[in-house]
């Protein structure tokens, strides 16, 4: 996806096209590199696209009394003024000798002119796609150890992103933190449990799990020891209301679909489909109803809804566990 970018000397113009920030943000760094490579005292100028008043590209691209090289990025390119777009678009046709100019756009109708314009003036483009899903997030994970000269077995990589959750940023995050602290050239599953054990109930995950499979007293405890860690109570809530979407949508499916045809049609690994189907049991479409509705008003609470953040999880925990087998 992201091959090929650091080259010598970049394109003068570079269209960047994705959604994805962390791929995004490094396909734009790979390219801000490859400038500066050539140049270390290159000045890099980092603008978003609703603020770029009309003139400023063209001051910026001017050529330098003492030839000095400047990369110009502009990210959410979507957002610029006609003016400042037809600018662009007279730039691309007759780049500067010594600027890069990197274009940042999500892709979509807004500001499509632009993408079609610069692409007609023989920009060079970068498609960053959009990783959606879990088997495309499970070569992300592998990706990442691979890059650092490592690799993770299946399991391994399966448990992390379990208990990390779906977010790039997060994942990558992880794989270098465990990297870190593990020795193992090739990281197993025992390494990323040892890690991750008595660490997993900052991302909230065991506390969910122990609340949709019932087990009150410890989803209590182990809400009340992250809270006193320091565990953004945001982040507690937003697993318990992801534990109660995996159960609402694993539910919707057909009873007889096999496992892999839900994870599929879901967008879940299949081990993720099986573990919600075990956690089901027990759960009505009503009591999952009033849980659901429980964890919004605690949402609600601990953004400002609510005095007391901590009896507002509580109380949703208490709720959830209340509302399972239909009570």
């Amino acid at each position: 996806m992201l091959h090929g970018m650091a080259q010598t000397s970049p394109a003068p113009v570079t269209l960047i096209v994705g959604e994805e920030e962390l791929l995004v943000d490094r396909a734009v760094a790979a390219v801000v590199g490859a400038a500066r490579g050539g140049d270390p005292t290159a000045e890099v100028h980092d603008l978003l696209g609703g603020k770029v008043e009309t003139g400023e590209l063209t001051r910026l691209t001017s050529p330098s009394l003492f030839g000095d090289r400047s990369v110009v990025v502009v990210r959410q390119a979507q957002d610029l003024s006609k003016d400042v777009v037809a600018e662009i678009l007279a730039y691309a046709k007759n780049p500067a000798e010594d600027t890069t100019l990197v274009l940042v756009h999500p892709g979509g109708v807004k500001g499509k002119a632009l993408v079609d314009g610069v692409k007609k003036a023989g920009a060079q483009l970068h498609t960053v796609a959009k990783v959606t899903k879990p088997g495309e997030r499970m070569e992300f994970i592998r990706g990442e150890i691979r890059g650092a000269g490592r690799t993770i077995s299946a399991d391994a990589a399966q448990a992390l992103l379990e208990a990390v959750g779906n977010d790039l940023r997060s994942l990558a995050a992880a794989c270098s933190q465990l990297m870190f602290d593990t020795q193992e050239k090739a990281i197993s599953l025992a390494a990323v449990e040892r890690y991750y054990r008595g660490r997993a109930e900052v991302t909230g995950f065991n506390v969910a799990d122990s609340a949709v499979e019932g087990r009150l007293a410890e989803a209590l405890e182990q809400v009340r020891w992250a809270v006193g860690s320091g565990v953004a109570p945001v982040l507690l809530v937003s697993a318990l209301a992801r534990g109660l979407r995996g159960l609402a949508k694993v539910q919707s499916a057909p009873r007889n679909a096999r496992g892999p045809q839900v994870a599929a049609q879901l967008g879940m690994p299949p081990w993720q489909v099986d573990r919600v189907r075990g956690q089901l049991r027990g759960w009505g479409p009503q009591g999952l109803a009033r849980a659901i509705q429980a964890v919004a008003h605690a949402d609600e609470q601990v953004k400002g809804g609510g005095a007391d953040t901590g009896y507002a999880l509580e109380h949703a925990i208490q709720q959830i566990v209340a509302n399972r087998n239909g009570r």
